[in-house]
């Protein structure tokens, strides 16, 4: 066993650095078109292969829909 399994350390290679690259820009927002380009790709198959869509991407959809369909549906009454 080398040193690397007797310390339990991960070593992360330039692969996964494109995949966290990749999902870190989807979790800050940044447009597909944008990443393909930061990144070098030419089609939006490799954003589907490399970020990954995690559960904080999944809440703020869910937030914002939220938002979006049922604001205003309190009958007009507000607290402001």
């Amino acid at each position: 066993m080398d040193i690397r399994g007797q310390l339990a350390v991960f070593v992360a290679g330039m692969h996964d650095a494109r995949h966290t690259a990749a999902t870190v820009q989807l979790l800050l927002g940044v447009h597909v078109r944008t990443i393909m380009s930061v990144l070098g790709w030419s089609t939006t198959a490799m954003v589907g292969r490399y970020a990954h869509v995690i559960a904080p991407i999944h809440e703020d959809l869910a937030t914002r829909l939220d938002g979006l369909l049922w604001s205003g549906l309190d009958g007009g009454t507000s607290n402001d």
